[in-house]
């Protein structure tokens, strides 16, 4: 137990940088990645099984909303797969680290799973909605449907602007200062949010009026974000 502490200790000091990150991924999945990287590197488990079992707990909570009636049971059993999904997807990029790096396999896996993951999850809402009645108005099915494209999107559009980033296209990001507050702000962003959000699953006119919520203050992040790109590539074309 000593050296699972240490592990975590050693961890704690060598994290990604906390500039523009949302606060549950922040100060919550990270530590919980922490100690899954922690145990997993003392089982002497790969960074790419931690990625499997991240999208297998992950594929197991989307199956369970696509095929069975909303219930408080089936609420809490969603959010803990999706919370454990999600943590242990932070853990793989840790893991990585601590063994020395990580590698393309690795990187190009953790990203596979995160687009097939974004894409399911509000798929097997709209199925949910659907299969088993939960509104009278066909018209609410539109708001999954319409977070399965502004999710696929912003996850392009992150990673793109992310890889023009990394390979010297705009030299912005290093400039981004490392605020609480903005990491607050930008909360209703983080996967980790909408994966507690299942927690009020069981009731459907509470779940939507949240999920709804979500919804729309992502797509506000979405288009203000895909103006600042815009200005940030035409920058770049500029000095070009």
């Amino acid at each position: 137990m000593s050296g699972l502490r240490a592990t975590v200790a050693q961890l704690s000091q060598a994290q990604k940088p906390s500039a523009g990150t949302p606060a549950y991924s922040r100060f919550v999945n990270r530590r919980i990645g922490r100690v899954f990287a922690a145990a997993a590197f003392h089982a002497r488990r790969t960074p790419n099984q931690v990625s499997l079992a991240s999208g297998a707990c992950s594929l197991a909570g989307i199956l369970l909303i696509a095929l069975v009636r909303p219930s408080f049971g089936l609420s809490l059993a969603v959010t803990a797969l999706l919370v454990l999904g999600y943590g242990l997807d932070s853990a793989d990029g840790q893991l990585a680290r601590l063994r020395g790096g990580g590698s393309p396999l690795g990187e190009w896996l953790d990203h596979m799973i995160d687009a097939v993951k974004i894409v399911l999850l509000h798929s097997a809402v709209l199925v949910s909605f659907f299969r088993f009645d939960a509104f009278d108005n066909d018209l609410v099915l539109l708001v999954p449907l319409a977070y399965v494209c502004m999710s696929s999107v912003l996850f392009f559009g992150l990673i793109l602007i992310d890889q023009l980033r990394r390979h010297g296209a705009a030299g912005e990001p290093n400039q981004r200062g490392d605020s609480v507050v903005k990491s607050l702000l930008i909360a209703p962003t983080d996967y980790g949010v909408l994966c507690l959000v299942f927690l009020a699953f069981g009731t459907p006119s509470l779940f939507v009026v949240l999920y709804g919520a979500l919804l729309a203050l992502n797509l506000l992040f979405l288009a203000a974000a895909i103006a600042k790109w815009y200005r940030e590539m035409a920058a770049l074309g500029v000095r070009a």
